[in-house]
This record gives C-alpha cells, sequence and structure tokens, in this order.
C-alpha cells in the first residue's frame, strides 16, 4: 500500500475527495443504525497536540474506537518533542510503534518535515496555515442538506487564516466560488490564493460576499496563539459580525457554518448561530464521521 499524508485537501485529487465525503455519509447512516464495523482492530493512532482541542480529540479518538483500534494522546508535556528532541527523531521512532499518526500544531512547516520521516501516514488535525479535516466535515454536511456544492457561492466573512486558506484549496477541489471579505491586513496568503485565482476573489465589504451566498462561514477574529492581537483585531474586525441582516443578503436557503468554537457577538451573532440557518451542530458532529473516512482511506487503501 503506498504510504499517504493528509496535510491539506490538495494533497488529494478532486475525485478522491468526492469519494471521502460519500463513504462519510454511508459511515454515519451505519453508525446510527448500531452496526459494527471495525476495519482498523489493533490499530493505534497516535494524536500529537502542541495546541489545545475539543473535537479534534474527541472525534478522532472516538472514530479509533468505532473502528476497533485505539488511540494515544501526546501533549508536550508527554513528549521528548516538548524537550527539543529533533522532529526528523520523533517521527522516526513514533511511525514504528503506530500505526497512523495525526499532529495539531503551529508551523505547517513542522507537519510537513514531520511526515517526509514518518513511515506511516500523517494527518493534518491544524496548523497555522490549514485546516483540513474541518474542510471534510464542512463539505460533508453541505452536501447532506443541499447537495453538490460544485457552483455555488460560499461567503467567508473573517480572517484570512489557516480556516480561509483551507477554503480557498476547497473552492478550486470541490469547484464552488469563494468570496472572501476581510479587513485589509488581514488577507489571506497571497500564493494560496493565486492557486485558485479562477475560484476565488477578495471583495470590499462583507455583505458583498454575502449577497445570493448559499452558505456563509465565519471563524473567530483571534486564533490561537493570537490572544495578544484580541483589542487591536477586535477593532479591525468591526462590522465584519454575521448577523441577520447580513444572512438576509445570501439565498433564502442559504446555510451558515463556523468551526467552533464561537465567540457569540464578536464574529457571529447569538441569532445566527442558533437560528434555523445554523449548521455548526452538524458540522462539528461531520468531524468524526469524515474523519472516520479519512483514516479507512489512508489506512486500508491497496492503491
Amino acid at each position: 500500500m503506498a504510504l499517504r499524508h493528509f496535510l491539506k485537501l490538495t494533497d488529494f485529487s478532486k475525485d478522491e475527495l468526492q469519494e471521502l465525503i460519500k463513504r462519510a455519509i454511508e459511515l454515519k447512516a451505519m453508525h446510527r443504525k448500531g452496526e459494527i464495523f471495525e476495519p482498523l482492530k489493533n490499530k493505534t493512532l497516535g494524536m500529537i497536540f502542541e495546541k489545545s482541542s475539543t473535537r479534534t480529540r474527541v472525534s478522532f479518538e472516538t472514530a479509533m474506537t468505532h473502528f476497533g483500534g485505539h488511540a494515544i494522546f501526546l501533549s508536550p508535556r508527554d513528549t521528548q518533542l516538548g524537550r527539543g528532541e529533533p522532529i526528523e527523531d520523533s517521527a522516526r521512532v513514533l511511525s514504528r510503534m503506530v500505526d497512523i499518526i495525526m499532529i495539531r500544531t503551529y508551523e505547517h512547516e513542522k507537519i510537513e518535515r514531520f511526515a517526509e520521516y514518518s513511515n506511516v501516514p500523517v494527518i493534518n488535525a491544524l496548523t497555522d496555515k490549514f485546516h483540513p479535516c474541518q474542510l471534510l466535515a464542512d463539505m460533508q454536511t453541505y452536501i447532506e442538506l443541499r447537495g453538490n456544492i460544485k457552483g455555488k457561492k460560499v461567503a467567508w466573512i473573517s480572517d484570512g487564516n489557516n480556516m480561509c486558506h483551507s477554503y480557498i484549496n476547497a473552492a478550486k477541489m470541490f469547484e464552488f466560488e469563494l468570496k472572501i471579505a476581510c479587513p485589509e491586513g488581514h488577507y489571506p496568503d497571497k500564493d494560496i490564493l493565486a492557486s485558485a485565482k479562477e475560484y476565488c476573489e477578495i471583495v470590499s465589504r462583507p455583505d458583498i460576499a454575502a449577497t445570493n451566498a448559499d452558505l456563509i462561514v465565519t471563524d473567530v477574529w483571534a486564533s490561537m496563539g493570537q490572544e495578544e492581537e484580541q483589542a487591536a483585531r477586535l477593532k479591525a474586525f468591526a462590522g465584519y459580525q454575521v448577523t441577520p441582516e447580513l444572512m438576509a443578503k445570501a439565498r433564502p436557503d442559504a446555510l451558515f457554518m463556523h468551526c467552533l468554537p464561537a465567540h457569540r457577538g464578536e464574529e457571529v451573532s447569538a441569532a445566527v448561530i442558533d437560528g434555523p440557518q445554523s449548521t455548526v451542530w452538524d458540522e462539528a458532529e461531520n468531524r468524526l464521521h469524515a474523519q472516520k473516512a479519512l483514516l479507512e482511506f489512508l489506512m486500508t487503501r491497496e492503491i
């Protein structure tokens, strides 16, 4: 079986991503019927967390339990990585002991280096540049509720951060139109944006992005590691809150998404995130099912 990693959406082909989403929906249905399916029995997932998490840890651990396997949680306090062991050495050692590795960290270059020296698949569970697992869940959620996202209009109204970068990749891979509204000085990486220029555009105001959108997405204005910028970001992003008035500019059946955790009254109003167009709870649950499909794909494919 050829070794594959999942560090960003574009590591997979368009057909493979469609296959993953279809399989995630199937696995979700099987789980709800109470079917026992254990393709990863006696397999172990090593989970390295340099950034804290709720949904990522619980979803991956539960996924391995459902599949008959086991997950090991490793924080910097639990490993030699926290004491300065070279990433290359940690990758060589851990990949001789576990069957697959998931990493949630800061610098994307760190996970790339780890994958280069790993003998088993490596999954990006979030870096400062990309959050591809969340996009699998988001795409699954939209497809379940509204069908094919190809040709639809998606509005990103927030920081040009790792989630924005992954939405840019998703626009290219799932072929939807992405309008990005963020304050000047908070734009996404220009090279990532250029890689999907036929699908993506930065617009000057949130209302322009939201007009006739099929999906509106936001995220916190200050991500982990940016807490000292909170006050400045609150000022910069004033006017970028997703409100009922902004949602009203979208199509009547438009959905709202947020990767969570959310700050009601900042990037989104309570009326929106707790309202009828919000799919955030389905989106959060689908982290489990999409990641099960990913784990199965990476560990049982015959290619």
